[in-house]
């Protein structure tokens, strides 16, 4: 069963990183060679392609009932994510619209895009 995902901004990102009290949750999506071009700092990197090497500890790793912010490049694979994790137990989970390269745009244009 799948359920809507629940979304945010990245200017909502912004503020929420700047407020943040280390209760967050955050996880980017991307590859390790997209990582290394952009990255915000915090996010916890759970490549796609690695799933199989993540998968497993997913739930001790994290806390499925914390809020959990997903991003990827343009917010694609991250909804995935979101879905994946909904379907896990992860019951506080938000897509990050755009993604990076919105992010870039709109909130902190020191991160390259690609």
């Amino acid at each position: 069963m799948s359920f809507p995902i629940a979304q945010i901004s990245v200017e909502e990102l912004a503020l929420r990183l700047a407020e943040s009290d280390g209760t967050l949750q955050l996880i980017d999506v991307r590859e390790p060679e997209e990582i290394a071009i952009a990255y915000i700092e915090g996010f916890a990197v759970l490549s796609l392609s690695q799933f199989p090497v993540w998968s497993a500890e997913i739930a001790t790793r994290f806390d499925p009932a914390a809020e959990t912010l997903v991003i990827c490049h343009h917010g694609v694979r991250s909804a995935q994510m979101c879905h994946w994790l909904q379907n896990n137990g992860f019951t506080n989970v938000k897509n990050i619209v755009g993604g990076i390269e919105a992010y870039a745009c709109s909130v902190d244009p020191s991160i390259p895009r690609y």
